[in-house]
């Protein structure tokens, strides 16, 4: 009884922590676990970075094909995603069609690399439909990348310079990777 119940507990934590279509983690786990990274990288002064996704023009493409395929676009990306990173990485859904990644003791221009082979690998995927073949085409995603600053950062100025970057991706013409802005020396 004892077996069953730690099982059903593990099985509601992890329910919990889980967005519930995509199977990566949701925004309560991503807070919990950047606030753990973020705390090691400064005692450790290791490398921290974070990229934030957006599914491109998502809006018209729930409009065009219906949310049953958006939900389908959003399962590839994260599917995607997961199979991008490796070891402590982090992927959370973020909201919507966003998502987040952390990636401790990484560079930036590591960050970058992983962020341009994910976008690479969603854009080269055709989206089918599985009964009958019909195409909707390819999907792109937009991903601004930021790499955390120790002793001046808090996580929300970070991932704000991460979105910042991404929404620099968008007007730039989507479908490609920013890196955050460098602050200039006065």
């Amino acid at each position: 009884e004892i077996n069953g119940l730690r099982e059903n507990l593990a099985k509601a934590t992890s329910e919990a922590e889980h967005d519930f279509l995509t199977g990566v983690y949701n925004r309560k786990a991503f807070d919990r676990e950047f606030d753990d990274l973020a705390a090691q990288a400064e005692e450790g002064k290791t490398p921290l970075c974070m990229v934030m996704v957006d599914i491109d023009y998502f809006k018209k493409f729930n409009d065009e094909y219906g949310h049953l395929i958006g939900d389908e676009v959003l399962k590839m990306v994260a599917k995607f995603l997961k199979e991008c990173v490796k070891g402590k990485d982090i992927v959370a859904r973020y909201g919507g069609e966003e998502f987040a990644v952390i990636l401790p003791n990484t560079p930036i221009k590591g960050a970058l690399i992983v962020a341009e082979n994910i976008r690479r690998a969603i854009s080269s995927k055709e989206l089918k439909h599985k009964a009958t073949g019909e195409s909707f085409g390819t999907v792109t995603v937009s991903m601004g990348v930021a790499s955390y600053r120790h002793g001046a950062d808090t996580i929300p100025i970070l991932i704000k310079r991460a979105d910042d970057a991404l929404y620099r991706s968008k007007r730039a013409g989507r479908n490609r990777v920013t890196e955050e802005a460098v602050a200039s020396a006065a």
